[in-house]
């Protein structure tokens, strides 16, 4: 006669040890997917119901309005998305892109091109000094980042003495950006593509690429591997702040001002949302900038969607919410031997 008496401390390896691997691959296999095929069919996704709901949208200039708009949310998501593949996050980088904007405008008359240099330039080390907080003084890069968004808020607003600042000269530098067109897309979106090809390359082609997403996967492993996980986390930060300087470059060429509450001050949500939707986990070690091309176009949809499907503007909001919570929970990393807080 046998019997199946478990022993204490032994651990049953049956179907339901089993079970949980099965599970975990499952889920695995279900973020792989998305981060590889799932930016590009949602995108797609949301095209065909524009299409369907409105046909003459992309016969009657649909195309270049959706690039304009898809061009400062990619900028955006772009530099977060760097941030967010270090296993952190940047709530500045919108603020930091209306400042910039608002010293270009200022500078762009007296300094002309070189103004461009001084704009994109301050808001890197912006960004830098972000990273070396965060870095040194182990300041969580939510609170740091929280605390400088509402300082960059009020230098705008100081700055600018809470009124609009507008260009005074040499805007012709900037008009080609959104004054010429390639293939029906204004110049600006494929700049930003360009941009978006070149952190591709640094991200997956280099060593400094490497080590970010090796520090988002486990930054404790990636000290003792000898990588230098502060210097990683500074110039990560100071990627954004390149990015976010660019968007104010893109902000001017644009609407030829700068204000705290005009352009460019309400992508801090949407840059995060097309990050997330673009493949990019929000847990750290995860990103294609390839793939947030298309979440920046996903989004960038949304309003437009909302809009033929009678969804209210002043619930778009919630529809991005809705986008960062579902793609979250599909791009997330989840390890055995880690607690998601």
């Amino acid at each position: 006669m046998s019997t199946d008496t478990k022993q204490p401390g032994t651990t049953d390896t049956g179907q339901s040890g089993a079970t949980a691997p099965s599970a975990a691959g499952r889920s695995g296999r279900t973020a792989q997917v998305w981060r590889t095929a799932g930016p590009v069919a949602v995108t797609a996704l949301m095209i065909v119901v524009v299409l369907v709901s409105n046909p003459r949208f992309f016969s009657g200039g649909g195309p270049g309005i959706l690039a304009i708009q898809a061009t400062f949310i990619l900028l955006a998501a772009l530099g977060q998305s760097c941030v967010l593949n270090i296993g952190s996050i940047d709530l500045s980088n919108a603020a930091l892109a209306v400042l910039a904007a608002m010293i270009l405008a200022m500078t762009l008359g007296s300094m002309g091109p070189l103004a461009l240099v001084v704009a994109i330039g301050l808001s890197t080390v912006i960004g830098m000094v972000n990273g070396f907080v965060i870095a040194y003084a182990q300041v969580p890069s939510f609170a740091l980042t929280l605390g400088t968004l509402g300082i960059l808020q009020a230098a705008s607003l100081v700055i600018s003495k809470a009124t609009t600042v507008y260009v005074k000269g040499s805007s012709d530098v900037l008009t080609p950006l959104f004054g010429s067109a390639m293939a029906g897309l204004p110049t600006a979106f494929w700049l930003s593509v360009v941009l978006a090809v070149a952190l591709w390359f640094v991200t997956k082609r280099t060593r400094f690429g490497q080590s970010m997403t090796a520090v988002g996967i486990n930054e404790t492993g990636a000290i003792f591997s000898g990588l230098s996980n502060r210097r990683v986390k500074i110039l990560a930060f100071g990627i954004s702040g390149f990015f976010s300087g660019v968007a104010g470059v893109m902000i001017i060429a644009q609407g030829g001002a700068a204000s705290s509450f005009g352009l460019g001050s309400d992508l801090l949500l949407p840059g995060i949302a097309a990050a997330i939707v673009g493949g990019t986990a929000i847990t750290g070690g995860v990103t294609n900038p390839l793939l947030v091309v298309f979440g920046a176009l996903t989004i960038a949809l949304i309003p437009i969607a909302a809009a033929v499907l009678g969804v209210p503007a002043s619930a778009q909001s919630l529809v991005y919410g809705l986008v960062i919570i579902v793609a979250a929970a599909l791009t997330m990393q989840r390890r055995s031997s880690r607690t998601v807080k």
